[in-house]
């Protein structure tokens, strides 16, 4: 559908605009912010005094699982619950859709899938699989982001994982284009367990120790120390291994560091036997871990909170009767996930403010879209209506997903999004669901490096 739509002005007692909240009127023409400027009582659309305008969430880390394994999520179904949950840019992981997006004809059959059930914008991940080490540059071309690894088995066998020389060549490889490569970082070798582990998440949860984390971060620092490539460590777990990033960081080393509001929200003392809506990989830890990570997320180490959504089938999550070692790992989370870390934030004496950045620019720029994420002229008119005080019970039920799991069903969070704004466009308000499907596509250009640039 048309991006353009009538100018108008929203206003707000508290909008979020350059790091702080400030009463504000936002000028809206043609789906882009033309002016912000005082508050105006008369504005076209005025919110209510109890809500504040934020830009729309940025998501770096979603799997919509489309084509292919279309009924664990899919686009339509995946970009309402961005919407509903104040995500106005996801980004696409290149598994677990059949085909994986490893080539630009995988690609190509990813953007046929999504054509036309887009109520967000989305943009796409890129594949680095042994097989096509060496032609990254195409995919690029193609119009992916950057590209995705596992140092380990990524548990789809048609997206198998890099040993140790083959990170490295990735890294050189991208490099040449001043790409990133984000990595699932955990070293095989410090995992086990595989096949039926019983209900009990005290026993998953060994098998996936933290030094399989620390061990395989220190890989991608120095792979990337040696080669200038640019590295991203997605949904990082295990606080320990922060201090390896902020040696790093403090190095020069060109490195981003991701977390999830599953490992800042949830505890592993609080998993209920059998639960495998809580399983994921790399597994949630302990509270004494969490803390580790929240000082990570306020000192800066951390870039990025991101929902890392990988649902799939109710199926494949309760297989062996509530086994933590036959159910699927993947954590629902997209729609929640605002709400979900401002509740923990604020428990914390956290303000908003602090956080969202990491929920907005953060993960922009992870996935070379600066500007995205934030209220600003020049900016697309991307925004979110949010009820900072209003509790609600979390009823999986009533959530977009596809597959109606979530770890946090139940759980009362603070903080409701009410209305998402795509360009301009109202595509979500709460009671109404998702009205209008604005989204486009974020096809990345390629940057060759050097004199070509």
């Amino acid at each position: 559908m048309s991006r353009t739509t009538p100018a108008f002005t929203i206003a707000a007692r508290r909008v979020l605009v350059a790091g702080g909240f400030d009463e504000a009127s936002v000028s809206i023409v043609d789906g882009v912010i033309t002016a912000i400027g005082p508050f105006d009582p008369d504005a076209d659309v005025v919110l209510p005094d109890d809500t504040v305008l934020l830009p729309g969430l940025v998501d770096s880390h979603v799997h919509l699982d489309e084509p292919g394994r279309t009924e664990w999520e899919g686009f339509a179904t995946g970009t309402a619950a961005a919407a509903a949950g104040g995500v106005t840019t996801l980004f696409d992981m290149p598994l677990n859709s059949v085909p994986v997006t490893t080539t630009p004809e995988a690609l190509a059959a990813k953007r046929a899938a999504a054509a036309g059930k887009l109520a967000v914008d989305v943009g796409y991940w890129g594949g680095a699989v042994p097989e096509n080490l060496g032609s990254l540059a195409d995919l690029a071309a193609a119009g992916v982001v950057g590209f995705k690894c596992f140092l380990s088995p990524s548990g789809i066998d048609e997206f198998g994982h890099l040993d140790a020389d083959q990170l490295e060549a990735a890294l050189a490889e991208i490099a040449t284009f001043d790409g990133v490569l984000i990595v699932h970082a955990e070293d095989p070798a410090h995992l086990h367990g595989d096949g039926a582990l019983g209900v009990h998440y005290a026993d998953f949860l060994a098998t996936r120790p933290p030094m399989s984390e620390q061990a395989a971060i220190e890989q991608v620092i120095e792979a990337s120390r040696r080669t200038g490539g640019r590295a991203h460590i997605v949904h990082v777990s295990d606080g320990g291994a922060l201090d390896a990033v902020r040696a790093a960081k403090a190095d020069g080393v060109r490195l981003t560091v991701e977390t999830c509001p599953h490992y800042l929200t949830l505890a592993a003392e609080d998993v209920p036997d059998g639960a495998g809506a809580f399983k994921c990989c790399p597994p949630i830890r302990d509270r004494a871990n969490q803390d580790l990570l929240w000082v990570g997320v306020l000192d800066g180490t951390i870039d990025a909170i991101v929902s890392d959504h990988s649902p799939s089938t109710r199926e494949l999550k309760e297989q062996g009767g509530g086994d933590f070692g036959l159910a699927w790992g993947g954590i629902a989370g997209l729609q929640t996930g605002l709400a979900a870390i401002w509740t923990a934030a604020a428990g914390r004496g956290i303000p908003l403010e602090r956080v969202l950045p990491l929920m907005t620019e953060g993960p922009a720029r992870i996935a070379g879209q600066p500007g995205l994420g934030e209220i600003a002229v020049g900016a697309p008119a991307h925004l979110a209506v949010f009820a900072p005080d209003r509790a609600w019970t979390v009823d999986a039920a009533e959530l977009e997903y596809r597959n109606k799991l979530s770890p946090w069903h139940g759980q009362t969070l603070t903080g409701r999004v009410e209305r998402t704004y795509l360009a301009g466009h109202e595509v979500f308000r709460l009671g109404e669901g998702v009205g209008v499907r604005a989204g486009a596509e974020i096809l990345h250009t390629l940057r060759p490096t050097g004199a070509e640039r």
